[in-house]
């Protein structure tokens, strides 16, 4: 496949453009390698981002180009992708809302692909049919490690975190970031839009205080030096993280990966959890979708 195609997804026409363009110049992955791992992985991506407004980060000269972050859907979107207008108070632009594009389907997995939109970036919460804003229902702990610590330092805090939410009686699960980090989620419910980010800083501070020489829950980068940050604000509902299987702008097509605990556990060098698009089509091939969050626990008051 190079150059150009006018394909047919799941009754939509779709023109794929640049198709031979390289995007990790490192491997020589190209346009068209990107679209097909987002198109072979779109079954077990798809669940993960229904429903959520979606941040996109777009590199049409490749990863060792510019890129920018889109929230409103561009102009040219075709009629079928769903939108929806969200609220932005606090926008660095100043804008009072945005029209974010909704994933729900394969077409327009394949679209935005076709854009270069490497990342995709979802809240920890959704939207209605209709587009009304849900509260919450995920809770996410985004483990940074500060050099020379790495991400198998982030591991053994990952364990203390799911010894902590377990206790809580929530069911933990965990991905890399497809970069440096690890990230730790958990479905749950609460009662009010910031009952997340207040459980996740109480988590973040308690473990920064039974293990100060491995843990920091201050984002002040002097601090963190050979430290894990437990980034509790992620839960904040106007951001966004990295979604399960989505693409890294990193030299190769690294992911943000779904991994076992005992894959986390057994961790001794970064390599154990860096994985590639072509290694991370295998694994859910292989062993299915391991960032299944299960029916959603309460937060303890």
């Amino acid at each position: 496949m190079t150059g150009e195609a006018v394909v047919r997804v799941e009754g939509r026409r779709l023109k794929l453009t640049n198709l031979d363009k390289v995007l990790y110049p490192e491997v020589g992955f190209t346009k068209a390698e990107v679209i097909d791992y987002y198109t072979r992985i779109a079954p077990v991506l798809l669940p993960h981002v229904a429903g959520r407004p979606m941040t996109v980060r777009r590199y049409p000269d490749g990863v060792d180009g510019k890129s920018f972050f889109e929230k409103n859907a561009p102009s040219h979107a075709p009629e079928w992708v769903r939108t929806v207008r969200v609220g932005t108070p606090g926008s660095s632009r100043g804008a009072e809302y945005a029209d974010f594009v909704v994933v729900d389907d394969l077409a327009t997995v394949v679209w935005l692909a076709n854009l270069a939109a490497l990342e995709l970036h979802v809240p920890q919460w959704a939207v209605g049919a209709r587009g009304g804003r849900h509260s919450p229902d995920l809770l996410v702990f985004d483990l940074d490690p500060g050099e020379p610590a790495t991400v198998v330092q982030c591991c053994r805090v990952a364990c203390r975190v799911r010894e902590v939410l377990e206790g809580d009686g929530l069911v933990p699960v965990v991905k890399t970031s497809g970069s440096k980090g690890l990230q730790v989620y958990a479905a749950v419910s609460v009662s009010s839009a910031e009952r997340t980010s207040e459980y996740a800083k109480g988590v973040a501070q308690r473990l920064a205080r039974e293990w100060p020489e491995e843990v920091v829950w201050r984002m002040a980068k002097a601090q963190r030096t050979g430290k894990v940050l437990i980034d509790w604000s992620q839960n904040n509902p106007a951001k966004t993280t990295v979604a399960p299987y989505s693409l890294r702008a990193r030299p190769r097509p690294s992911v943000s990966t779904p991994v076992s605990w005992d894959e986390v556990e057994a961790c001794r060098v970064v390599e154990d959890l860096v994985f590639l698009a072509d290694e991370v089509r295998e694994r859910v091939d292989e062993g299915g979708d391991l960032f299944a969050v299960g029916e959603p626990s309460p937060l303890p008051r």
